[in-house]
């Protein structure tokens, strides 16, 4: 009887990160090994701030969520300790804090992801890393919208000073 529900348990334990998986705009998988309980807490602080979930799970686990998932390409670089970062809300933001982690910590290492439904490696996270976040790309986008208004507003501005200028003189 105890066997059938530890088989339970574990089956609603894929069946979360299975959800999780298709969820996510943004999931990357890491491994942490060689980071202390310090620098671990330090990247579930930034991450939780940031709206990311952050778990170390079980490859077995793992795999059998991905199959679930349709993403057993993922599968291969689940190997060693894995932790694994969900985002649902930012595509850039999970990939960013890891990387910038990454970097001030060579023990965390970036194994790969997935962005949108896709299987990415480790190049594909870091550049998305790169990428400036929602906000940032929403504030370029209003500034390549705004710049012909002020443009014509300048424009409009130095003719009325030209005929202030030629109507004083």
């Amino acid at each position: 009887m105890a066997n059938v529900k530890l088989i339970q348990a574990k089956q609603e334990a894929v069946d979360v990160v299975t959800e999780k998986l298709r969820n996510s705009v943004t999931t990357v998988v890491a491994d942490y090994r060689g980071l202390n309980v310090t620098q671990v807490t330090e990247l579930r602080k930034q991450l939780r701030e940031a709206g990311v979930e952050f778990q170390v799970l079980k490859n077995s686990l793992v795999r059998r969520a991905t199959a679930a998932a349709e993403l057993s390409e993922l599968d291969e670089v689940l190997v060693g300790p894995t932790a694994v970062a969900f985002s649902t809300e930012d595509a850039v933001i999970p990939a960013k804090i890891i990387n910038d982690f990454a970097k001030k910590n060579d023990a965390l290492k970036i194994k790969g992801g997935v962005v949108e439904g896709k299987v990415v490696g480790v190049d594909q996270i870091k550049a998305l890393a790169d990428l400036p976040s929602r906000d940032g790309l929403l504030s370029m986008l209003l500034s390549v919208l705004q710049a012909p208004v002020r443009n014509f507003a300048l424009a409009v501005k130095a003719v009325a000073e030209k005929e202030e200028g030629n109507a004083s003189a």
